[in-house]
């Protein structure tokens, strides 16, 4: 060993030891890992909207919440969606209002640089329909200026295109909450105007007809004719109230028992909303349940009061197991054994939505929060067996932990292998979902609609069964090659891989080596010898690794942006799986986290590498800085030979 790799040896274990010490820290003491998941203020002010409209909003909650949403405007009175991001006019216009509910004057410094960037920017007239449905909930926008939504459409057979079921399970859940609120058109009392935020514009001139989004026009508008149809009391009487019960037996049916629906703030408040309007008070059952549910995803501090969009113990906790086996530690340590032990409390074994287009199927499997039953996801499933089999390697933990592990593993397994695509991919949630007609209609301007497979993914689904298949559990060779071909056929031309989940082509390239090395593809190959000279060719010159969100709609910031923690720990595992651990590349990685790392072990990483909806909304995972970063430095150190 060379005298510079083993100042880098030195320097990697010593940021290693660091990182493993703050990550223990931080369990709890139930055994599971969580790290604050922060987005934007469109939470926070949609949060003090919805109490509004339920008529539960207290000076204390808004004052709270209002110290938040200002700490969080920059010097030109802009918010945006990620760190450091541009600005953008739906977040600035909630904050905004939000503001105004709160008491702030639209005279004050602050309030006026706002309202002149959205003057700028097109005005109320230019925001997503989401931001101007909020608006219609108080009178500020008019219900007839928003695309249709009616309820009907839950009415529709699965086969049927534009059925429910055709659109992600996080967008079906918010569009049969919205088409009931809709259904009501309720304008609450809000005391105020917005003049000062329109300019006045006319509406965009329609598509042509021949176009799809022109017969998508053509469709809204057949639409808005039956909706003022289905207010008379012919229509409202029969199959409206037949809808509307439809809709409502179906959200009911759908709450976790957190209270939240699918875990996440969208279908949230939409479906309090809408069982409000179906006559529901707030004392009932399921009302409070919502309501207290939230009171767990806020945070407060010094007098802020924020709320998280979502909440991700069990892959928190799957990622942090990953890490410590990486780092040398297995469930023979009590503290693993604990987060083993939690794991396997949380499997699902009850059918969700995705039993719609695999009813054969077997139920198996985790979710990403604390409590969504309903929607268990194959990415976590994919990431909690890898972090089962890892933890037990060797029979860690004892026998009996082991047989109870093995056979969640199974099920898991087998419901993974289950919920593959058509074209041998993986989604998130569903299974073939993947109708792109759905992502054109007039209300789709805002998040991803459907769930098709990703590379990210499907790395995560090929490493895991690559690594079962090795330990004799049954895997299936079919599957893993089905899924290696998927990968090569989504490998950029430039040698990257998208990343759906993560930002972006980093996150992406750091999932896919490693799968393809581990499911048997020589570290010789074209696909990874590409990938390895894309992630050379876009280390920054501080040894780290950074792509801005942007890149998901500017091609120039592919692989571009400040170095962190998280990003450049993808690289590195990338680098580490593809044969490169004692390379320049590689190494120059391992002394940035080394030089970058925190006296107390951890990174500091205020940009986002999180993604919710590529272009649109994204997360900064407050764990990511320091289970990606203790696993790439544990990979590092086993592969480059360096001892403990």
């Amino acid at each position: 060993m060379g005298p510079e790799l083993c100042e880098t040896a030195a320097a990697g274990a010593a940021a290693l030891e660091r990182a493993t010490g703050y990550l223990l820290s931080v369990q709890e003491p139930a055994g599971y890992f969580k790290g604050e998941l922060e987005t934007n203020v469109t939470m926070d002010a949609e949060d003090l909207l919805l109490r509004q409209f339920l008529g539960v909003r207290t000076p204390e909650r808004s004052a709270a919440a209002a110290n938040w949403i200002r700490a969080q405007q920059r010097s030109d009175g802009t918010w945006a969606n990620f760190y450091e991001g541009p600005a953008d006019l739906s977040t600035t216009i909630e904050a905004y209002v939000a503001l105004r509910l709160a008491g702030d004057d639209p005279g004050e410094a602050h309030m006026a640089k706002a309202a002149a960037f959205v003057r700028e920017a097109g005005g109320l007239e230019a925001a997503r329909v989401f931001t101007r449905l909020w608006m219609a909930l108080f009178g500020l926008w008019p219900w007839d200026d928003l695309p249709a939504l009616p309820p009907e459409v839950i009415l529709l057979p699965p086969w049927f295109p534009l059925n429910i079921y055709d659109f992600s399970c996080w967008a079906r859940q918010t569009i049969v909450a919205l088409t009931v609120v809709a259904a009501y058109r309720p304008s609450r009392e809000i005391g105020f105007g917005l003049d000062e935020l329109r300019v006045g514009s006319a509406r965009p001139a329609a598509k042509p007809f021949r176009s799809v989004e022109g017969a998508l026009q053509l469709l809204d508008r057949a639409l808005q004719g039956y909706e003022r149809l289905a207010r008379t009391a012919a229509v409202r009487n029969t199959l409206r109230a037949w809808a509307l019960g439809a809709a409502e037996r179906w959200i009911v049916k759908r709450q976790e028992a957190d209270g939240s629906w699918g875990g996440i703030q969208p279908p949230w408040v939409y479906s309090l909303m809408a069982l409000f309007l179906r006559g529901y008070p707030l004392d009932h059952p399921v009302m409070a349940r919502g309501l207290e549910g939230l009171e767990a995803f806020t945070i407060r501090e010094d007098g802020l009061c924020r709320l998280e969009a979502c909440q991700s113990p069990v892959w928190d906790t799957a990622l942090a197991v990953v890490a410590l086996a990486d780092a040398g530690l297995d469930a023979s340590d009590e503290r693993v054994a604990r987060a083993v032990e939690w794991m396997l409390g949380e499997e699902v074994t009850i059918r969700g939505d995705w039993a719609v287009r695999r009813p054969a199927l077997e139920p198996g499997g985790w979710a990403f929060e604390l409590a969504n039953d309903n929607y268990p996801d194959v990415d976590d499933t994919a990431e909690v067996i890898l972090a089962l089999r890892k933890s037990l390697a060797g029979g860690a933990g004892g026998r009996q932990l082991a047989e109870r592990a093995g056979a969640a593993m199974a099920r898991g397994r087998r419901w993974v292998e289950g919920m593959a695509s058509s074209d041998g991919g993986w989604a998130a949630f569903d299974a073939d979902n993947t109708r792109e007609l759905c992502t054109r209609l007039p209300f789709c301007d805002f998040g991803a609609v459907i769930d098709p497979p990703s590379a990210d993914v499907t790395a995560h689904v090929v490493e895991m069964l690559a690594l079962e298949a090795a330990h004799g559990s049954g895997a299936s060779r079919e599957a893993i090659s089905r899924g290696l071909d998927w990968l090569t056929r989504s490998q950029e031309p430039d040698g990257s891989f998208f990343g759906r989940w993560g930002a972006n082509y980093v996150y992406g390239t750091g999932a896919a080596v490693p799968a393809l090395v581990g499911a048997g593809v020589s570290v010789d190959d074209p696909r990874v010898r590409r990938a390895v000279a894309w992630l050379a060719a876009h280390q920054n010159e501080d040894g780290g690794f950074g792509e801005d969100l942007r890149s998901y709609v500017d091609s120039d910031w592919r692989g571009r942006g400040a170095s962190t923690a998280s990003q450049t720990a993808w690289a590195l595992l990338a680098l580490v799986a593809a044969g490169e651990a004692t390379g320049g590349t590689a190494c120059r990685a391992v002394r940035f986290l080394a030089d970058t790392q925190r006296p107390d072990g951890s990174w500091e990483e205020p940009w986002f590498t999180g993604t919710g909806f590529p272009g649109d909304f994204y997360i900064n995972y407050h764990l990511y800085r320091i289970v990606w970063p203790t696993s790439a430095l544990g990979r590092w150190r086993r592969a480059a030979q360096v001892s403990p």
